[in-house]
């Protein structure tokens, strides 16, 4: 479906989750002089304006990243000032900027986007040497593709879950890449809801070894979204630790861990 749009949703609870965690994993991974690759199934237009009417029509960056004082000295809080630095105050960066500003010169970014309107702001957000802009099935692409060159590499999937079926589609997505890729981890976003739809996604996965890690929202809903769930397959050693940060740097938003471990 090609009707989800996150500018409605940019700077959230969830995304701060998401974000986080994936910026302190981009800072774990480049420690070491090697490259890697990163890549992202469903990327979305990679720059946001919480000024736009979008945005301002939900408030939903209320309750999540104007909710806290970021700290500079983090994965996070660089990538969010130097977004900010470069496009305004009002800018928040997507996963794909925040790889982008994060990653080094020998590390290689590879997005899909299928949606038209999507794809075009992406390409014109981060289009540049090292950046492989993609407009076709995220699944079917990065299948296609793998694997990148470098071989250590992380793929964020975080789709949109518009259809029930795709927490089943990203398990098995992620079967398949880890056997084609067995030097990547995978890292998967997901809604908490009450429905507990999420269980199709974790079930899937539960042949292959990760991470999970769930969390509340301080002001959560009574109907709709309530927490955000990440799970890390295929984890880089001590990647565990990257929750702990996650959860200080989100005092405020997050009222606590509802699930740490395997």
């Amino acid at each position: 479906m090609l009707s989800y749009q996150h500018a409605y949703h940019a700077g959230n609870p969830a995304d701060l989750h998401k974000h986080m965690a994936l910026a302190e994993l981009l800072g774990m991974m480049t420690q070491k002089t090697r490259g890697i690759s990163y890549a992202e199934t469903h990327a979305g237009r990679g720059l946001y304006d919480l000024a736009s009417p979008e945005a301002l029509k939900t408030g939903e960056a209320a309750g999540g990243v104007a909710r806290i004082v970021v700290d500079p000295a983090t994965p996070y809080g660089r990538a969010l000032g130097l977004a900010r630095d470069l496009r305004g105050q009002a800018a928040y960066p997507g996963s794909p900027l925040i790889a982008r500003l994060l990653l080094r010169p020998q590390d290689r970014l590879t997005l899909m986007e299928l949606h038209p309107g999507e794809h075009v702001a992406l390409r014109a957000a981060l289009a540049g040497d090292g950046v492989a802009i993609h407009r076709r099935d995220g699944y079917a692409g990065l299948l296609g593709l793998a694997p990148l060159l470098p071989r250590k590499g992380l793929v964020l999937v975080d789709p949109s879950y518009e259809v029930k079926s795709e927490y089943e589609t990203a398990a098995e997505f992620t079967r398949h890449l880890v056997l084609r890729w067995p030097q990547a981890s995978v890292m998967i976003w997901y809604p908490v809801l009450a429905a507990e739809r999420h269980a199709d996604l974790i079930g899937g996965l539960a042949p292959l070894p990760h991470l999970r890690h769930e969390v509340v929202f301080c002001e959560a809903p009574a109907r709709g979204m309530t927490g955000s769930g990440l799970l890390l397959v295929n984890a880089p050693h001590g990647a565990g630790r990257i929750f702990e940060r996650v959860l200080a740097q989100g005092a405020g938003v997050f009222a606590g861990p509802t699930r740490v471990g395997t």
